[in-house]
């Protein structure tokens, strides 16, 4: 099979042009915000996978071992902020926690992936490390995103019912199961509902990026099929490390929430 087909950065930039419709369709319905937000997203995209596209080019030569662990912690780091941030938490109280879970659950699932399906030379080879923890790590982003959201969100909107089970004598973890559940379902929803239709509905981007590169399709299949289950056992476990830690540090002694953990509307 042929090799992958280069695109011109001219036709790239026609086709990224194609944008100019939605964004002119936003200003016309006055929703300057989302506009706003597209320009600032798309924006920071288009730079970033440019530069990351050049930068791995020189981390794939280089394949250093501590460069490569090093540039793993910085992906983790920055999806880390970005967590916390959009969940509307206080940086300083819960980086920690969302650290750990998504430090422990991309090293194990992509430890896991690595050593059972790929079997590289290296377990820290960048071709194979990099690209398996950066799809690990996306799909652990908006989970962990969606899973906190709700939960903070449903305490603070059903605060008369749980400080009732609180005292009537239920602990933390009995008084906040009903965020919980909700918590999991939500976050964990879209990623199953996305596996239900994989291949009929749509083919998915690395099983399209193999193929494309020249893989034989059923190839391709089989390691999409690993990589969905590592997505969803990562997913899984950051979610639950982080609920469970939350329980340990955003709570006050008596078991009532700590608002200094929720960033507050005008911040």
């Amino acid at each position: 099979m042929s090799s992958v087909v280069d695109i011109s950065l001219a036709n790239l930039l026609g086709f990224v042009s194609l944008l100019l419709l939605p964004l002119l369709l936003l200003q016309r319905w006055q929703l300057i915000d989302v506009s706003k937000d597209m320009v600032i997203s798309i924006g920071r995209m288009v730079a970033q996978l440019l530069l990351v596209g050049l930068y791995l080019k020189y981390l794939f030569e280089l394949n250093h071992t501590v460069v490569n662990i090093v540039w793993l912690l910085i992906m983790m780091t920055v999806a880390n902020t970005n967590i916390v941030r959009r969940a509307g938490l206080r940086s300083m109280k819960l980086l920690v926690i969302t650290q750990i879970s998504l430090l422990l659950s991309i090293t194990v699932v992509t430890g896991l992936f690595l050593v059972v399906l790929v079997q590289p030379d290296s377990l820290f080879d960048a071709r194979y490390l990099i690209p398996i923890a950066g799809m690990l790590l996306g799909n652990c982003l908006q989970g962990n995103i969606r899973a906190l959201e709700v939960f903070f969100g449903e305490l603070k909107d059903q605060e008369e019912a749980y400080l009732s089970d609180l005292l009537l004598g239920a602990t933390v973890r009995e008084a906040v199961e009903p965020a919980l559940k909700k918590a999991f379902r939500s976050s964990l929803t879209p990623i199953l509902g996305s596996m239900a239709t994989l291949g009929i509905v749509f083919l998915p981007g690395m099983m399209t990026g193999q193929i494309l590169g020249g893989a034989l399709p059923f190839i391709a299949a089989k390691y999409q099929i690993g990589i969905m289950v590592g997505i969803f056992m990562a997913v899984f476990c950051a979610i639950a490390l982080n609920l469970q830690l939350c329980l340990r540090v955003a709570f006050n002694p008596f078991g009532v929430l700590d608002k200094s953990v929720l960033l507050q509307q005008s911040e």
